[in-house]
């Protein structure tokens, strides 16, 4: 199969080292002509995951969307959900004739929509051709070649097992899931829990408090999950307690390589959201994400305390330290 991957960051990086191991063809559309040379001729990402080399027999790089659309039977998307419509508005006529993979994890900037909505709406896209790739996994653990699970959801359980076997490796084992739905949300609102369990961190907090924060957040998660299931629709006999759901909450939450995570830490020291961009100089996808969350929740009169908590102190500029005490009255 023929791959084509939009998106240069840790985690292209990652899903680029999985499929050239295991052999398979990938047209990789880096945004800079400059990263592109380096990685031709040094064999190595220069931002991103360097200790990952490449087999430039299986990598072709470019920087032009087109030309990777041109090449490709199979289309993945890992780029940040900010800049993900700009590689698919203008070649939406393409997306009949292709089979798309998602490993966005944020909800797109148009309508809070999840790629799989937008997709059908901009271009009437068969859902059957679609399939979200899911953590728990980080892209650093990836590259050092740690055992990790990835999540495979789509509607066609058939074509999630065809793309799953792409990716498997000694270090890579698959999860199928029919639940396109919940998966996608559970990875938006783990990163806003992972912001607040950064912000908790900054405060001072220790880790007594952050497992009760954790709990409860993903006690937070279920009932959203649920709620928005019940009302749009998800997959069938849903574990939430599984690790696409649950696993990937923990990671996000705890792991020092969370970009969420250290976002958040940031801002509970004191460091304003546009300071702490400036110094991190990556995005965190709970920021947009967390008002996304905050205007879904309205609309499906959704209960949701924690979230609506780390939206005010990111959006609305309330204070971190008053917002985490009216957090802890309501922990169980």
């Amino acid at each position: 199969m023929n791959f084509g991957i939009f998106g240069s960051g840790s985690w292209g990086t990652a899903l680029t080292k999985i499929l050239t191991d295991n052999g398979h063809n990938v047209c990789w559309c880096i945004r800079s002509e400059k990263m592109a040379e380096h990685i031709r001729t040094r064999h190595h990402n220069p931002k991103y995951l360097s200790s990952v080399y490449f087999n430039l027999d299986k990598l072709f790089l470019t920087t032009s969307a087109q030309e990777a659309y041109n090449q490709s039977d199979i289309i993945l998307f890992a780029t940040p959900s900010a800049y993900t419509m700009e590689y698919i508005q203008p070649f939406k006529d393409y997306l009949q004739h292709k089979k798309i993979i998602s490993a966005v994890k944020g909800i797109l900037p148009d309508n809070n929509g999840l790629m799989n909505v937008y997709l059908k709406s901009i271009a009437g896209f068969d859902e059957n051709n679609y399939v979200t790739i899911m953590g728990p996994c980080h892209a650093e653990e990836v590259a050092a070649e740690k055992l990790s699970y990835l999540t495979f959801s789509s509607s066609n359980k058939l074509l999630a097992v065809e793309i799953a076997n792409c990716f498997k490796t000694d270090y890579i084992n698959t999860v199928i899931s029919t639940d396109i739905i919940g998966v996608q949300y559970a990875s938006v609102l783990k990163n806003i829990y992972a912001l607040g369990s950064g912000i908790l961190h900054g405060l001072g907090y220790g880790d007594n408090f952050q497992s009760v924060f954790v709990s409860n957040a993903a006690a937070e998660m279920q009932h959203f999950l649920s709620s928005v299931s019940s009302n749009i629709g998800g997959g069938d006999a849903i574990n939430y307690n599984s690790s696409v759901y649950l696993g990937d909450l923990l990671v996000t939450c705890y792991s020092l390589f969370s970009r969420n995570r250290s976002f958040g830490n940031m801002i509970g020291k004191g460091y304003s959201v546009e300071a702490t961009k400036i110094s991190m100089q990556m995005v965190a996808e709970g920021i947009p994400s967390s008002i996304a969350i905050h205007e879904l929740a309205k609309e499906f009169k959704i209960s949701m305390p924690i979230a609506e908590s780390i939206y005010r102190i990111l959006w609305e500029g309330k204070d971190p330290q008053a917002e985490f005490k009216q957090i802890e009255k309501n922990l169980f």
